[in-house]
């Protein structure tokens, strides 16, 4: 759990389902409230979490991350979801987000995170946030580079 300005980050659980499926049906993207606990409840158990950041009321913003194993180098994270309230972009929520998510993945044993960026939006995000293009994705390190 991670407070900061208020702002709660923590693992979605059951509960946050039905402010969930409003903020994804925002985003064009219908899921019924059961449907999404019980995918939430089955995500707990594999190789990736779902991150929702908790203000006052239904979530803020969502983030979703998996990880594997790669043939080229150690494990992987993949950002597969970004998500923050329309209204409540631009105030640092994403970045909240985005830093529990690579805490995550570390912890997980990780040596990168990625993310598939569809949209100009989300591109600039990648590049403002430390990540560099690479083919259709975006990569970030989650060692400290030597500097």
């Amino acid at each position: 759990m991670n407070l900061r300005y208020g702002m709660e980050i923590r693992a979605a659980t059951a509960a946050e389902a039905p402010g969930l499926a409003t903020l994804l049906a925002e985003a064009g993207l219908r899921v019924e409230p059961r449907a999404l606990a019980e995918r939430l409840a089955a995500l707990r158990q594999g190789p990736g979490t779902a991150l929702v950041a908790l203000q006052w009321g239904p979530p803020s913003g969502v983030v979703l991350l998996h990880w594997h194993t790669a043939l080229i180098s150690g494990p992987v994270a993949q950002l597969s979801l970004l998500l923050v309230a329309a209204d409540q972009r631009r105030q640092g929520i994403g970045r909240l987000l985005l830093k529990a998510a690579a805490q995550a993945a570390r912890v997980a044993g990780c040596e990168r995170i990625e993310i598939a960026a569809e949209g100009p939006a989300l591109a600039e995000f990648c590049r403002a946030t430390g990540f560099a293009e690479a083919g259709p994705r975006f990569t970030r390190s989650l060692r400290k580079q030597a500097g």
